[in-house]
């Protein structure tokens, strides 16, 4: 006896998104690299907010202003968006952390691939 359920379509495959977070010392400069960022073809976008920073380093604890670029792109594409901000940004070690997108809108997850697609 044939089974009466039916086979569900195969999702059609997309890229993998990632959120990526960097801490700038200010918005400045944060603004200056989403827009370098953005134009390079690495993020399909970054939102900056100002924010206040709490760290030790070097032993002393700090407490400063700053700026945090959260920027939206493929896995595919992280690691390029990684060397750009290392290349550029002024901290001696730079917070990039790189966090996978379990899910979202599929229209908008669309257009981030399709913003940072190599061309």
């Amino acid at each position: 006896m044939a089974s009466s359920r039916r086979k569900r379509p195969a999702r059609a495959r997309r890229a993998k998104a990632v959120l990526i977070l960097v801490a700038y010392p200010g918005t400045e400069v944060a603004e200056e690299a989403a827009r370098r960022l953005v134009q390079a073809g690495v993020l399909a976008c970054a939102t900056v907010t100002e924010g206040k920073s709490f760290y030790i380093w070097e032993g002393r604890e700090h407490a400063e202003a700053g700026a945090v670029l959260q920027g939206k792109t493929t896995a595919a594409r992280a690691r390029d968006a990684q060397r750009l901000i290392q290349e550029t940004h002024p901290d001696k070690l730079p917070e990039i952390l790189v966090l996978e997108i379990a899910d979202g809108h599929p229209g908008y997850l669309a257009w981030v691939a399709a913003q940072v697609a190599p061309r």
